[in-house]
């Protein structure tokens, strides 16, 4: 293998190396005499509880980098040995994080492999266990940050946060405020950042602290999707008391369409539908529901009127009254059947990049997960946002608060939505004024999109300064 290498270590999460894998093709385009090496990794199946969602998602990893491999032969995938088993001194919670120390001895033979023409290492963000070993090995060490820019201001501050406050819950009623960002509500931080006796909080922390020492942070967004954040992380202003390591704005990176040639039933469906009349529910990998929310769900798109197209995964193993329940033992009884005119139900999966850049389309309830936010503004598409778990009620804050494309659901204290409120905001969304100013700013933040990618954009530029870096290590 010739070239400078650059070696980039995922999360073995489908919606991580999508994205990274990405960055790979993006460096290749722009600057081909790089070498690029992917370190491939599947998740360990040993947790009952999660095993076959987890054999699942590893399936789906394996068959995508197949594909990658076909198309794309410049990228190197090395895959890394299987974990077949945990130490039984792992926090469940922690396992993310545990992957990558786990993997660090197998790591360690390809980085010294590749040592006399290694020019970068670039982290995951949950791969922080391999900082150490690089800046040991004298390694120039870059994180890649999946999420938004906004919210890698709030990951960065948490050791000002330790070292201020007993706990996030001291800032009560108070809007938590970083320079450049909107006010942050505390119900809006991730719940897991509460307890500070878990590894998972020691994990967040150690990551936090080595990403502010890092060579540099990469961003998959662009200058004007999230300009006034930006502005105030390369002004060093998100981190009192300390230098920010330069940040590389070099998105947006979204995967292309799957290519498969036999079209998905959705988008056979959707070749039939009107303009912009379609809002598409869709929660990611990880977007479980209860039976009762999946009938409430239900039952608010019945009463809004709107076209739907609507992914629905199984509910929670314990609550399944078969292995693989049919939707009438899901959802409420005759609900396909009077919706059937103006809508579809599919299970599990759609093609959602396809889904969204189809012109029937006009809305997205979202989980907020950052790389199906991307997809929505790059096709223009407007948002409900509604988040389930980690960083993104934070994400609904800045889709709603700050950038403004997006409504947001009103959860109960245990975060169920019911069907009154699913079905205002679907209607908000799809039939009212405020409705159609939010569509116009998405539909800017897509021509910024594009322009950022072009040559002489904000995405390029931010990219040729990096890999100029590189090339003087």
């Amino acid at each position: 293998m010739g070239g400078d290498a650059i070696v980039l270590y995922p999360y073995p999460g489908l919606g991580h190396l999508i994205s990274m894998v990405e960055l790979g093709k993006l460096l290749l385009t722009h600057h081909p005499s790089f070498s690029i090496t992917i370190l491939a990794s599947t998740a360990p199946t040993t947790i009952a509880a999660t095993a076959k969602l987890v054999a699942s998602s590893n399936d789906q990893l394996t068959n995508y980098i197949k594909a990658v491999s076909a198309n794309n032969p410049a990228i190197n995938f090395h895959h890394l040995p299987t974990i077949s088993s945990l130490p039984e001194h792992i926090e469940k919670l922690n396992l993310p994080f545990e992957y990558a120390r786990l993997q660090i001895p197998n790591i360690l033979q390809v980085l010294q492999t590749l040592k006399s023409s290694l020019k970068a290492l670039i982290l995951d963000m949950f791969c922080d266990a391999l900082f150490d070993v690089a800046k040991d090995l004298n390694i120039p060490t870059f994180y890649f940050y999946t999420s938004a820019g906004r919210s890698l201001a709030v990951l960065l501050n948490i050791p000002t946060f330790h070292r201020t406050t007993n706990s996030l819950s001291d800032f009560g009623d108070v809007p938590i405020s970083i320079s450049g960002m909107p006010p942050i509500p505390v119900s809006a931080m991730p719940k897991l950042l509460f307890d500070r006796s878990t590894n998972f909080y020691k994990s967040f922390l150690s990551t936090s602290t080595h990403m502010a020492k890092s060579n540099g942070i990469i961003l998959n967004t662009f200058d004007l999707l999230e300009e006034r954040a930006l502005k105030a992380l390369r002004a060093g202003l998100c981190l009192p008391n300390q230098p920010t390591p330069p940040i590389f704005t070099v998105g947006p990176l979204i995967s292309g369409k799957s290519g498969d040639n036999d079209e998905h039933e959705s988008l056979k469906w959707l070749n039939n539908q009107p303009k912009d009349s379609v809002v598409f529910l869709c929660f990611g990998s990880m977007g479980v529901f209860s039976i009762k929310q999946l009938e409430a769900m239900a039952l608010g798109l019945e009463k809004s009127g709107q076209r739907f197209l609507w992914v629905v995964r199984n509910p929670p193993i314990e609550e399944l009254p078969v292995e693989e329940p049919s939707l009438e033992e899901i959802l409420p009884k005759g609900f396909v059947e009077r919706t059937n005119d103006r809508g579809l139900v599919v299970r599990k999966w759609a093609p959602q990049v396809e889904v969204l850049s189809h012109d029937s389309v006009g809305g997205f309830v979202t989980h907020c997960g950052w790389n199906s936010v991307l997809e929505a503004v790059c096709n223009g598409v407007p948002m409900v946002a509604w988040p389930l778990y980690a960083e993104q009620k934070l994400g609904r804050v800045f889709l709603v608060e700050e950038m403004k494309v997006a409504v947001g659901v009103k959860e109960s204290e245990t975060g169920f939505v019911s069907a009154d409120e699913l079905e205002k905001r679907v209607r908000e969304l799809m039939d009212s004024e405020s409705g159609d100013e939010i569509r116009g700013r998405v539909s800017e933040f897509r021509n910024g999109g594009v322009k950022a990618k072009e040559e002489g954009g904000s995405s390029v530029a931010s990219l040729a300064k990096l890999a100029q870096l590189w090339k003087q290590k």
